[in-house]
C-alpha cells in the first residue's frame, strides 16, 4: 500500500507540473523553454540537458498524464507490489526524461531506462499461456531494433565532427556543414529501421500485439500509449533535420510502407478474436498515420503526426485500462465468450464505446484532428496512398471495432457475468475520465496543440520540407514571430479550427 500511494503520488505530481509547464508554454517563441543544461563528459561533449519546445511539450504532458493513469489501474497488481511500482516509476521516469532530453546520449540513455522493465514486466507479471514467448519475442525484437537506432546514433556523431552530443548544437552544425550523400544515405536507414521496429513499423510489428496481449494492463498502457512513440519522435527530432537529403530520398518509402500499417495490420485486427490482441493491432494500424504525416514531408502533414502521437497515447492507454478492468471482472477477453456487458457496466462500457467512436477518427476527438491533418498533408504528396489509407482507416477500422464493441457490450447477458461490478468509487474511475477529458479538450480545441507544434516544426526543419509545402497555418503569424519563410508555389492555407 505504501509503494502504491507513493507511486499515485509521484506521477500525479509529475502530471500537475506537465499540466503547468503546457499552460505556460508561450506558443511561437523561438527556440527551447523551461531549459536547463549542465556538463557530464566534456571531452566527448555529453551534457544533461533538457527543454521543450512545440513538438515535444505536449508529448511531455501526454506522457505525464498516462503514467498517472498507469499508476491508478495498478490495482490488479496483487504479487510483488513494491518491485512493480518500482519498475513503473523506473518506466515513466525514462519516458519523461526521453521525451525532454535535448543530448542523443541520455535521449537513448532514458529509453532504454524505460525499456529494460517492460521485459521484466510482462515476464513477472504478464497474463496467458503465451507470456515467456512474449517476453522473448518483444526482447528481442526491441533490442534489435534499439542497437540498430544506437549504430545509426554513433555513425551520426562520429561523421558530424561536431563533438558534441546536444542536440540543438549538432542540428545547427549539420544544418551550416551538412554530410556528404554518401554518409546520409549510410545512416538515414539505420535510424529509420531502427526508430521503426521500436515503433512497430510494418514489417516489423509482429511483437506488438503479441506483446500487449502478456502484458499487465499497466504496462500495456505506458508502452502502447508512450514509449513507442519514442522512434516516431526520434525520426522528428534527429533524423529528418540533421539528415535532409537522405529523409527526402526515403520518405516516398516510407508513404507506402505506412500502408502496411493501415490496411494489412487492419485486416489482421478484424480477424482477431481476443480484443487485448486486436487493440494491439489497432495500436499498430495507427501508427501508419504518423509515419505517412511524417513522409510528406510538409508542415501540415508532420504537424498532424505530432497530433496523432498525442492522441493515440491517450487513447491506447484508454483502451488497454479498460480492457484490463474487464479482463479483471470476467478472467478472458474472448469476445465470443462476452455479451450485454454494457447492462452491469455501464460507467467502463459507456468508456469504452467513446473509445471506440476515437479508434474511428468521429470529430470531437482528438484522433479526428490528427488524422484529418494528416489526409490533407499527405494529399499533394501522395494521392494514391492517401486514397487507400483513408479505405483503410475510414472503413477497415470502423468495422472491427465496432463489431467488438457490440460483441463485448451488446446482446444477451450471459448468466456468468451476472454478479461483475462496475467501477465502485472514484479512483477506479478517475483515470478512465482524465483520459476521455483529455481527447474530447484535444479534440475540440486541436489549436491548443496546433499552434505550438507548427511553428516549431518550421523553425526545425523549414531546410527539410519540400517545395510544395505550405509554409504554416497562418503566415502572418509566423512574421510576427520572426520565423523563417519558405518560397513555396500558391497552395491553400488550412488551418485547425476550434470546434
Amino acid at each position: 500500500m505504501i509503494m502504491r500511494a507513493v507511486a499515485l503520488a509521484a506521477t500525479l505530481v509529475s502530471a500537475l507540473l506537465a499540466l503547468t509547464m503546457f499552460l505556460q508554454f508561450k506558443a511561437g517563441a523561438v527556440g527551447y523553454q523551461f531549459e536547463q543544461q549542465f556538463s557530464w563528459v566534456q571531452s566527448l561533449g555529453i551534457s544533461y540537458h533538457v527543454g521543450v519546445d512545440g513538438i515535444n511539450v505536449g508529448l511531455v504532458l501526454m506522457a505525464a498524464i498516462v503514467a498517472f493513469a498507469a499508476a491508478c489501474v495498478s490495482w490488479e497488481i496483487k504479487e510483488r507490489e513494491k518491485e512493480f511500482y518500482i519498475l513503473l516509476l523506473v518506466m515513466a521516469g525514462g519516458i519523461l526524461g526521453a521525451f525532454a532530453s535535448l543530448d542523443l546520449f541520455f535521449f537513448y540513455f532514458f529509453h532504454e531506462l524505460a525499456l529494460v522493465p517492460t521485459f521484466i514486466m510482462i515476464g513477472v507479471w504478464g497474463r496467458g499461456e503465451q507470456k515467456n514467448y512474449a517476453t522473448f519475442q518483444i526482447t528481442m525484437y526491441l533490442s534489435v531494433g534499439a542497437l540498430i537506432a544506437l549504430l545509426g546514433l554513433i555513425a551520426l556523431y562520429l561523421q558530424s565532427g561536431a563533438n558534441t552530443f546536444d542536440i540543438p548544437a549538432l542540428t545547427a552544425h549539420l544544418r551550416q556543414n551538412p554530410l556528404s550523400s554518401n554518409a546520409q544515405r549510410f545512416i538515414f536507414p539505420l535510424l529509420l529501421f531502427g526508430f521503426g521496429i521500436l515503433v512497430s513499423l510494418w514489417p516489423f510489428h509482429t511483437w506488438a500485439p503479441l506483446g500487449y496481449g502478456s502484458a499487465p494492463s499497466p504496462t500495456a498502457i505506458l508502452h502502447a500509449g508512450v514509449l513507442k512513440k519514442f522512434g516516431l519522435y526520434g525520426l522528428i527530432r534527429i533524423a529528418l533535420p540533421m539528415l535532409p537529403d537522405a529523409a527526402q530520398s526515403w520518405m516516398p518509402i516510407v508513404a507506402w510502407l505506412c500502408l502496411g500499417n493501415l490496411v494489412y495490420c487492419g485486416w489482421v485486427a478484424m480477424r482477431q478474436k481476443d480484443f487485448n490482441w486486436l487493440a494491439g493491432y489497432s495500436s499498430v494500424a495507427h501508427m501508419g498515420f504518423v509515419f505517412l504525416g511524417i513522409a510528406t514531408l510538409n508542415l501540415i502533414g508532420v504537424t498532424g503526426a505530432v497530433l496523432v502521437m498525442i492522441a493515440h497515447g491517450f487513447l491506447a492507454a484508454l483502451i488497454f485500462g479498460l480492457s484490463g478492468y474487464v479482463y479483471q471482472q470476467t478472467g478472458t477477453l474472448q469476445m465470443d465468450q462476452l455479451g450485454g456487458l454494457l447492462r452491469r457496466l455501464p460507467f467502463i462500457g459507456g468508456a469504452l464505446i467513446m473509445g471506440a467512436f476515437a479508434a474511428c477518427g468521429l470529430p470531437g476527438f482528438a484522433n479526428f484532428a490528427g488524422e484529418v491533418t494528416v489526409f490533407f498533408g499527405a494529399w499533394k504528396a501522395f494521392r494514391l496512398v492517401t486514397i487507400l489509407a483513408c479505405w483503410g482507416a475510414l472503413i477497415i477500422g470502423a468495422i472491427y471495432v465496432l463489431r467488438a464493441v457490440r460483441a463485448m457490450l451488446h446482446g444477451p447477458l450471459p448468466g456468468q457475468w451476472a454478479n461483475i461490478i462496475d467501477a465502485p468509487h472514484l479512483w477506479r474511475k478517475a483515470p478512465f475520465f482524465l483520459l476521455l477529458t483529455s481527447l474530447f479538450v484535444f479534440g475540440c480545441f486541436p489549436r491548443l496543440l496546433s499552434d505550438k507544434i507548427a511553428p516549431a516544426l518550421q523553425s526545425n526543419l523549414a531546410h527539410v520540407f519540400t517545395p510544395s509545402a505550405t509554409s504554416a497555418f497562418n503566415p502572418r503569424q509566423n512574421v510576427a514571430a520572426g520565423l523563417p519563410q519558405l518560397q513555396v508555389e500558391q497552395v491553400p492555407v488550412i488551418a485547425i479550427p476550434n470546434q
